[in-house]
């Protein structure tokens, strides 16, 4: 018999009923569940999706009822798709292959062939699920992913209610997860959040933004706030600016139809970096409770505002053919499949201020690009000169500003700037770096950010994911770049292999700054 107290301890299905839901150092295991993925085909499943669920296994973190149903137009049978799930895992998993995992994950595999609009395939799929609840004890807890266009949204959603896979009784849960883009502007983002919350309340919609779940975003919070260090210089008072940075090295490749009319501003700078912004910029939350959490990060974005005129303080570019390294690339408007007259963008690049005592005046500058000369994500705060140097100006030449530079990807880690002695008889200081990185630290690699993101759908932990108001405050702040863009005609062309157009320069020299060199 268990006491009162080992009850409350109970913690989804974890396999040690008597540890602390409170102590975040053990891991926390997905109780009993299943996964519905619409799009089961694409890109996405196959070499991010399958492969977590597997990894996820692998760990130790999901139940072993756990049920995985693929949807699709294809004439698959069940093992057609354990097949596919198969290659996928072999080709992109993360952690090692084991046969008795996988013989006890393939055991929960589903396939149902159907079309958006086939009211049978559908019904079909509820009767899968309800025999998922039966045979693997997933008890009626099932989340659908929707990576699928989001003009197929409307759709699908409508016909899981149709259907009754959205109703749940008593501690049942559903849940969907929607991958960006959450819309193509304010209005539209508005209208896909009201087409969603029709069907399911807003604590049960889980939108994926991918660089949220990276472990080294997250290790941004813990580096503020768990070290006396940083955060009382992490301000106006000794901040000059903040650089955000995610930089690609690869062009459309067969991607041209689906970007064309979308755009860097829209695909990253939208998401991926206002949500970096938010977590650098906001105040300590009262608790990681991903309320408190949220309330941060809107409190940020609602403070918000871009730097004007948007002519001067933004900048966009289109890649031309040039040297990728040693390789010679073509330019998008000779990628294949791509419009020639397009004006969509490639390199993109805004100038943002948040209107709060410990900000205010300190530019946010940020920048996404395909096509430039490597790839990294990075968030570099960059800190205001010493007031005085009692140095001879000789003796300071080579001296930059002091940085801390977080590497989201790929190399992940910190890095420390500042500036040192060099050896000698002679006083001359020159920057020097610490740089901490994850591989070196610790022996566990990180985990792939849809591993985290999955489990905490599984576990209903919203705290890594946008919520609406979220969204729509980021669409309000980006609106306006781009009606401004649209009046300007075509992007200006910066050569492959580069860090974008001139233009991109101006912008920020116009303010006394210049772009770090990643």
């Amino acid at each position: 018999m268990t006491s009162a107290r080992e009850r409350d301890l109970l913690l989804d299905g974890s396999s040690n009923p008597l540890r602390d839901p409170r102590d975040k150092r053990l891991p926390r295991i997905a109780g009993p569940s299943g996964m519905v993925i619409f799009g089961v085909t694409g890109d996405l499943s196959r070499k991010k999706l399958m492969p977590a669920i597997y990894d996820l296994a692998n760990r130790g973190l999901l139940p072993p009822g756990f049920g995985l149903v693929g949807f699709a137009r294809r004439d698959w049978g069940a093992e057609d798709f354990s097949q596919i799930v198969y290659e996928a895992v072999r080709d992109h998993a993360r952690t090692p292959f084991r046969q008795e995992v996988w013989d006890r994950l393939a055991e929960g595999f589903r396939f149902v062939m159907g079309s958006f609009d086939d009211d049978d395939a559908f019904d079909r799929l509820a009767e899968t699920v309800a025999d998922l609840d039966r045979v693997r004890g997933t008890n009626g807890n099932h989340a659908f992913y929707l990576a699928i266009p989001p003009d197929k949204f409307p759709v699908v959603l409508k016909q899981l209610s149709r259907s009754g896979l959205t109703a749940q009784d008593g501690d049942q849960w559903r849940r969907v997860v929607i991958e960006k883009p959450f819309g193509h502007d304010l209005r539209s983002a508005r209208e896909l959040n009201e087409v969603v919350n029709a069907v399911f309340p807003e604590e049960s919609v889980f939108r994926i933004d991918h660089y949220l779940g990276k472990e080294t975003v997250q290790n941004l919070l813990a580096l503020r706030f768990a070290n006396q260090l940083f955060e009382p210089i992490w301000n106006s008072n000794y901040v000059d600016h903040v650089q955000i940075t995610m930089a690609e090295d690869i062009g459309l490749g067969g991607r041209a139809a689906y970007y064309d009319g979308i755009g860097a501003a829209r695909d990253v700078i939208q998401n991926h970096l206002l949500q970096l912004l938010a977590l650098t910029a906001m105040e300590e939350p009262v608790s990681f409770r991903p309320d408190e959490l949220r309330a941060e990060k809107i409190k940020v974005l609602s403070a918000t505002r871009l730097f004007e005129p948007l002519t001067e303080t933004t900048a966009r570019g289109q890649y031309a053919a040039g040297w990728q390294g040693s390789e010679w690339v073509p330019g998008l408007l000779d990628e294949k499949g791509f419009n020639p007259e397009s004006s969509t963008e490639t390199y993109a690049a805004i100038t943002a201020e948040v209107d709060t005592r410990r900000w205010a005046g300190v530019p946010f500058f940020l920048r996404t690009g395909k096509r430039l000369g490597r790839r990294v994500t990075e968030i570099a705060v960059m800190f205001k000169r010493a007031p005085h140097l009692p140095f001879e100006a000789t003796m300071t030449e080579e001296l930059g500003q002091n940085a801390l530079v977080v590497r989201v990807q790929p190399d992940e880690g910190v890095t420390i700037r500042f500036g040192s002695k060099v050896p000698g008889h002679q006083m001359e200081v020159r920057d020097v770096t610490m740089d901490f990185a994850y591989g070196a630290a610790f022996t566990e690699s990180s985990p792939e950010a849809y591993e985290r993101l999955i489990l905490d759908v599984l576990l209903g932990e919203p705290s890594l994911f946008p919520v609406n108001n979220e969204v729509e405050r980021s669409w309000e702040i980006l609106d306006p770049v781009l009606e401004a863009w649209a009046a300007e005609g075509k992007p200006d062309p910066y050569p492959a292999g580069s860090w974008g157009p001139e233009s991109a320069n101006q912008m920020i020299e116009r303010l006394g700054r210049t772009w770090r060199r990643p």
